[in-house]
């Protein structure tokens, strides 16, 4: 009797604690700049839905992408881990099947969230280090619109996706779609859902919804501060050696700037429409009170500045990236809300988690983004790296960032190449124009970053996954370690590239 007592106790005690907890969303572009939305400054975008959200939630100023790929960045969202945690990158390897198990998405599942996924996965899943690649995680997830590799921009040619291809043919839309079908449907489930949207929009190669040609159409757009070659020319040499410095040309920044961005603007305009649909959805259903709204971006783009297509390197405008957060339920919301303190792609993990009531895993990098929500002039990070093992060795690069500053160690010194050393005061500084690293009035500064810096190579070293060529890096990024020491470390597949090689700059 007192069993039975004891059992029906608890089922009651669970039942209570999912009619309480909440349903999340988690929205992510691809490659979207912070610059292309109207709440982070830009008076020449139209996204309205986002602007909204915005004002009725909380603003991050100051978050970060700590690999800016997409590859990696998408690990690192699912884990809340650092890229030398998951072991997950182009080039290197896929995620283990053991890490996969401590995902977001799986986790919430377990704990009795309907869960669905739409868009882009942008990695892969192995069963252990030495096991075969297996399929995306379909199974892993209540509702399944998700692709492999880059997704088209046809929603007919996504297979997940093609019940929505009639009436949306292009992919942005049919996302919204998705997740307006899957909110009601998870309503009807009775059960709190965790819903998430990978936009494939604005990746390359750019093809906007035509629906939407008129939105920019013969537009001007202001360039920022630090657009062109000569806004690069203190940058270090091993960062001019990979495609995003060739992509200035290739792409039409320097050349058809207006034609060019108005293109991207319309991608990301397709996405604010789709992000209204999703709302809407929320509050036809009766549930927009009681779900959390998650907002960002894989990681930024150029756009130009600096002389620079793409992404990838840790300068603000490829790693500075797009973050809103709206709780309706906290009395924070509604006051139009901006922090300033610094955040990144590896708390988003930590955050869903907390949001579920759920723990979270002690190896996790990240933390929990609604301490900002509730004090957002508390210190959640004093440094977050930035990392690159992608592409031409000379670019491989560990950086750091704090709140006001951001330390960079190219370390690459083959080819003629010398270490070069870039400080920016990012407080004073944002367009990131004056390398500080040879001022004597912030020599202090230095010393502190180099510091931040050191402790991190400490940590990869203790920590990096013991695959996919990690633990090499932990003495490539070591700047005690002579280049000749160094050198040896760069796992040959990136020393010689593919086919034997160097990639080329372009490639």
């Amino acid at each position: 009797m007192i069993g039975k007592q004891i059992g029906l106790g608890l089922v009651c005690a669970v039942g209570c604690f999912a009619v309480q907890r909440p349903n999340i969303v988690f929205l992510m572009a691809d490659d979207q700049a912070s610059y292309s939305m109207g709440c982070y400054g830009n008076d020449d975008v139209i996204t309205p839905h986002l602007d909204r959200l915005a004002e009725e939630g909380m603003v991050f100023d100051r978050h970060y992408a700590t690999t800016a790929i997409c590859m990696a960045s998408r690990a690192t969202v699912m884990t809340g881990l650092f890229e030398f945690k998951t072991g997950c990158n182009f080039f290197h390897g896929d995620m283990l099947q053991s890490t996969w198990d401590q995902s977001y998405p799986v986790l919430l599942r377990e704990a009795g969230y309907r869960t669905g996924f739409a868009g882009k996965f942008g990695f892969d899943i192995k069963d252990g280090a030495d096991g075969e690649r297996l399929p995306l995680p379909e199974h892993d997830f209540d509702q399944w619109g998700g692709g492999p590799g880059q997704t088209s921009y046809r929603t007919k040619a996504n297979k997940s996706m093609a019940a929505y291809a009639e009436e949306f043919p292009h992919s942005t839309l049919a996302y919204g779609a998705f997740g307006r079908d899957f909110i009601r449907e998870s309503v009807e489930a009775g059960k709190p859902f965790c819903l998430s949207v990978s936009f494939k929009a604005p990746h390359k190669p750019a093809t906007p919804d035509p629906r939407f040609n008129a939105v920019y159409k013969g537009k001007i757009f202001k360039k920022p501060e630090n657009f062109g070659r000569e806004a690069g020319e203190h940058f270090a040499k091993q960062s001019k050696l990979d495609r995003q410095y060739d992509r200035f040309y290739s792409w039409n920044y320097a050349d058809q700037y207006d034609e060019v961005m108005a293109v991207y603007h319309q991608q990301v305009y397709a996405i604010d429409v789709a992000v209204g649909m999703i709302r809407d959805a929320l509050t036809a259903q009766g549930v927009e009170g009681n779900t959390v709204i998650i907002y960002t971006s894989d990681n930024g783009f150029f756009c130009g500045s600096h002389g620079y297509g793409s992404k990838v390197l840790p300068y603000e405008e490829s790693t500075h990236i797009p973050l809103i957060i709206y709780d309706p339920r906290h009395p924070n919301s509604g006051k139009e809300i901006r922090c300033s303190s610094l955040s990144g792609n590896v708390d988003i993990a930590p955050t869903i988690l907390d949001l579920a009531g759920l723990p979270i895993p002690e190896n996790m990098d990240g933390k929990n983004l609604m301490a900002l929500y509730e004090h957002p002039g508390e210190t959640l990070h004093e440094a977050l790296p930035l990392i690159n093992v992608w592409g031409h060795p000379a670019s491989h690069v560990l950086g750091v960032v704090t709140k006001d500053l951001k330390y960079i160690n190219w370390l690459y010194a083959d080819d003629g190449m010398q270490p070069v050393e870039e400080l920016y005061h990012l407080g004073k500084d944002p367009g990131e124009l004056v390398n500080r690293a040879g001022n004597p009035e912030d020599r202090g500064r230095l010393e502190a970053m180099r510091k931040q810096y050191d402790a991190l190579v400490q940590q990869w070293k203790s920590e990096a996954v013991p695959y996919n060529s990690y633990q090499e890096y932990s003495t490539v990024f070591d700047r005690h370690v002579p280049w000749s020491t160094r050198s040896e470390s760069y796992p040959v597949q990136f020393e010689k590239g593919e086919g034997g090689r160097l990639p080329k700059a372009g490639e």
